[in-house]
């Protein structure tokens, strides 16, 4: 069996137990949401996944609805204006990724892998091509997002995901895993605002 096909058993095992297991969690903060402003729950944007497929991933909703769409937030005028107070919380949390356990289940993503572009970020997307980075899952983390985060330019960025291609195995993913916990708990190279990809 290759290791692809390991991966998602693992991912479809893991997102099925944390739906479970998280969703008090995931009760309070839809509420949160509700309570602290107008509009959707969800925020839901198209990506780009495994194979250059189109998909639409899910997180929590962060910024107001009448945020400009497909606009990578760094390049929005006072970014903080856009996003509300619990949404500033998710971001710093990063609590606003949580939905997409969902995309994980479905299959569009992996726990671990590239971060999934924007549809319209063409210089990231072509920037991969160069390491077969856009032929493997996409992940909701992955090597870059524990080496630098929002911080990394995008040459930098496919790289380490060039990088992440050439190494894939489980002990890889594990690396990945515990290294993106522990960025979590510092918010090492997390950016206000973020970049195109909310990385």
């Amino acid at each position: 069996m290759s290791y692809l096909k390991v991966k998602r058993l693992i991912d479809i095992i893991l997102s099925t137990g944390a739906l479970v297991i998280l969703s008090p969690l995931l009760l309070i903060l839809v509420l949160a949401i509700k309570l602290d402003s107008k509009g959707p729950v969800l925020f839901k944007q198209k990506r780009v996944g495994m194979n250059k497929a189109h998909f639409y991933i899910l997180k929590f909703r962060t910024m107001r609805i009448d945020t400009p769409n497909d606009t990578p937030t760094h390049l929005l005028e006072n970014p903080d204006q856009w996003i509300t107070r619990v949404g500033k919380f998710l971001r710093k949390t990063s609590l606003d990724e949580l939905p997409q356990i969902i995309n994980i289940f479905k299959g569009e993503m992996s726990i671990i892998g590239p971060r999934p572009a924007l549809w319209n970020q063409y210089d990231l997307i072509a920037e991969r091509d160069e390491y077969n980075a856009n032929d493997i899952p996409v992940g909701l983390t992955g090597w870059a997002q524990i080496n630098g985060r929002d911080e990394l330019p995008i040459k930098v960025k496919a790289s380490l995901d060039g990088e992440y291609v050439k190494k894939i195995g489980f002990i890889m993913d594990i690396r990945c895993f515990f290294g993106t916990i522990f960025s979590v708990l510092k918010s090492d190279g997390v950016i206000e605002g973020r970049t195109a990809d909310e990385s």
